[in-house]
């Protein structure tokens, strides 16, 4: 007896996403392993502070906006800081938190890996859609985040 997997159009768009998701994520992580010393994930960290308000942000804030739990983020933290990408340090104003900011060493090979990030995702995503699907996709996944959004936490010590 087989089991029958009911699908629709919704699922099936729901899949589409995933594989196309799954398949260039890996060849994004395939090209910055080959022509820099990062991750894709590692290259996430440094996007995601690069983005941020003066280069840093909370632990926990971090941790939410790479969608990574506490103790994942922690262990990829101590690897970038080890590698002298992000300095970790207690805040000042509350000693209870930890904060994150990128080193000069840590915003150059964001620059260097960017080039290569960027060009990887025209050549495996953005050339294979025409500018009215860019723009539907990001609409439409636009509205499918808003509508899920995660509760923003405090992301900098206070002052």
């Amino acid at each position: 007896m087989s089991i029958r997997i009911k699908t629709n159009e919704t699922t099936e768009a729901w899949r589409a996403m995933l594989l196309a998701h799954r398949r260039v994520t890996h060849e994004l992580d395939r090209d910055l392993r080959t022509h820099t010393d990062l991750n894709l994930g590692w290259y996430e960290v440094l996007l995601v502070l690069a983005a941020s308000e003066n280069e840093r942000l909370r632990m926990n804030e971090l941790a939410d906006r790479m969608i990574l739990s506490r103790s994942a983020t922690t262990r990829l933290v101590d690897r970038l800081e080890r590698d002298g990408l992000v300095d970790r340090f207690v805040c000042d104003s509350d000693r209870r938190g930890m904060e994150v900011t990128l080193t000069d060493q840590g915003r150059e090979k964001f620059v260097e890996a960017g080039r290569i990030h960027f060009s990887g995702i025209q050549d495996r995503f953005g050339n294979h859609l025409t500018d009215e699907e860019r723009a539907t996709i990001t609409s439409a996944l636009g509205r499918v985040a808003d509508a899920n959004a995660i509760p923003e936490t405090d992301a900098h010590c206070p002052t």
